[in-house]
């Protein structure tokens, strides 16, 4: 069972797939990572060195792929941060090749485009407001108000925005980072919502001297490693959930400020210390 995962990579750090690559493959997933751009660590830190691959340059490496003969054994495609929208364009037009000889693929995208604000260029907010076409998404609640329009502050916001998102062929909409006015409003929430299925968790709360980054990407992989293993979205979102508790409890006791990625057992199943409530 392969995953082809097309995001950033960094040197040092766990951020795209540094934070992707591992857990997926101590899940058991064969992963092939697409780089995106190859940095000596993320842009938090203020400097970094490194370069941004070209969208010829990703389409020379998945091209190799194909030419193996390898698209029938890939499950499932994961992207998450895109640079350029011609990197959006050509995982897109890699999406469409991969279905056309793998239907039953599955295509997880996380548009990253910010939290407090946007901080991706105009092209690629445009692109995922127009273009974005996936099985599975997983924006945060910002992402989620920027793409669709819609204030959530209410659980009925929540599944307005998982309908808008529907309605332009998202089969999986999980939402994450949720604020809710009507549900425990100090309380941080994970939804999740497939077809009439709406499922909210509550999700703990770390304070760290300077939060970490890569949060998104872990999440994204690990929900989409769950829920290709389980084919259920009440334990797919549980084990994620309890996953990303455990990684950022440990990286809360490091005093650091990278995801302890690698100090975590990924095939553990402990989803009976996470509740979901159907709303």
């Amino acid at each position: 069972m392969a995953i082809l995962s097309i995001q950033s990579h960094v040197a040092y750090g766990y951020v795209g797939n540094k934070a992707a690559v591992y857990p997926l493959q101590a899940m058991g997933y064969d992963v092939w990572p697409v780089n995106t751009v190859q940095f000596s660590n993320h842009t938090g830190y203020g400097h970094w060195e490194g370069e941004i691959f070209s969208k010829e340059h990703i389409h020379q490496v998945i091209l190799g792929l194909e030419t193996l003969n390898l698209i029938p054994s890939c499950q499932a495609i994961l992207s998450g941060y895109m640079g350029s929208e011609a990197i959006c364009h050509e995982v897109a037009e890699t999406v469409k090749r991969f279905k056309a000889k793998n239907p039953a693929l599955l295509y997880l995208c996380d548009p990253v485009i910010g939290n407090q604000h946007c901080f991706v260029k105009p092209e690629v907010l445009e692109f995922f407001k127009h273009h974005l076409v996936a099985d599975i998404i997983t924006p945060n609640q910002y992402e989620a108000e920027t793409l669709s329009g819609i204030p959530i502050k209410t659980v009925a916001d929540l599944k307005t925005t998982a309908q808008f998102f529907q309605d332009k062929g998202s089969q999986v909409v999980i939402i994450t980072g949720v604020k809710l006015n009507d549900v425990a409003p100090d309380t941080l929430h994970i939804y999740g919502g497939e077809g009439n299925q709406h499922y909210l968790l509550a999700a703990k709360e770390y304070t760290f001297p300077v939060p970490p980054s890569g949060t998104g990407d872990l999440f994204s992989a690990v929900f989409l490693g769950s829920y290709l293993t389980y084919k259920n979205l009440d334990h797919a979102l549980r084990r994620s959930v309890d996953l990303m508790n455990r990684v950022l409890a440990k990286t809360a006791a490091s005093g650091g400020r990278e995801l302890r990625v690698l100090d975590v057992d990924y095939k553990q199943d402990n989803t009976v210390a996470v509740n979901s409530i159907m709303i």
